[in-house]
């Protein structure tokens, strides 16, 4: 998360990033808010102006991929969505926690089913009614664990193509995006590729990810063929 409370132009000539919504900040390479301004304009499509990226509740200009939440009141690095159960933004510095919690609460659903099942086998000469409570949390419980293993497949799908939620929902909306084909993730470096940078890299502030130029989205809107499944093109 990145969160910009003065004008750009402030007086000591430096952009301050807080990052996760904690305290400590990170001046970025140049030490003032010009330098942020080109390295922004470099990772969008050529000819875009500044102004078009700007924040009007921050007042700084967005990378590709952000977004700002109304919920948290600042602008969100790969913003994915708004949690309102966690209270919280999951975008780029938290989204590989979030999937954990995901498959967490999964398998702790998925457990206590089990016991619970294996508590009605157990006194099933009983009548029902003596362990009507138990059914209806199992039942209960049914439902939350169904609900939670689509949410963990959307994300993992999400994750595999290097997308997310606001981009796949909102996507005709995003200016960067519109003109791109439905079936090509702009994003997208292979599922093998995807699956590491989520898991076990942290990207800085000046690595972020820019907008495929032409020829690479002509490359990615290639059809598969099977030489491109014999040399692994889609990982």
């Amino acid at each position: 998360m990145f969160k910009q409370r003065q004008p750009a132009s402030s007086k000591n000539g430096n952009m301050v990033i807080t990052v996760e919504g904690s305290q400590s900040a990170r001046n970025l390479p140049g030490s003032n808010a010009t330098s942020w301004t080109k390295l922004v304009l470099d990772m969008h499509s050529p000819g875009t102006s500044a102004r078009s990226l700007t924040c009007s509740y921050c007042n700084v200009e967005q990378p590709p991929r952000a977004k700002h939440c109304h919920d948290c009141d600042r602008c969100v690095l790969q913003f994915d969505h708004h949690c309102v159960w966690l209270g919280t933004c999951v975008g780029q510095g938290n989204h590989c926690r979030f999937w954990w919690y995901i498959c967490e609460e999964t398998a702790l659903c998925l457990w206590t089913g089990i016991l619970y099942i294996i508590y009605l086998k157990v006194n099933i000469s009983r009548a029902w009614w003596k362990d009507a409570i138990i059914i209806m949390l199992l039942v209960i419980l049914s439902i939350s664990l169904i609900f939670l293993l689509l949410l963990l497949l959307f994300h993992s799908y999400l994750i595999l193509t290097n997308q997310t939620t606001y981009e796949l929902v909102r996507r005709r909306r995003i200016p960067y995006l519109r003109g791109i084909p439905e079936r090509v993730y702009p994003f997208s470096k292979g599922l093998c590729r995807n699956l590491y940078n989520f898991c076990f890299v942290r990207r800085s502030m000046d690595e972020l990810e820019r907008i495929p130029n032409a020829l690479e989205l002509e490359e990615m809107s290639r059809p598969y063929t099977c030489l491109d499944f014999l040399t692994c093109r889609c990982c």
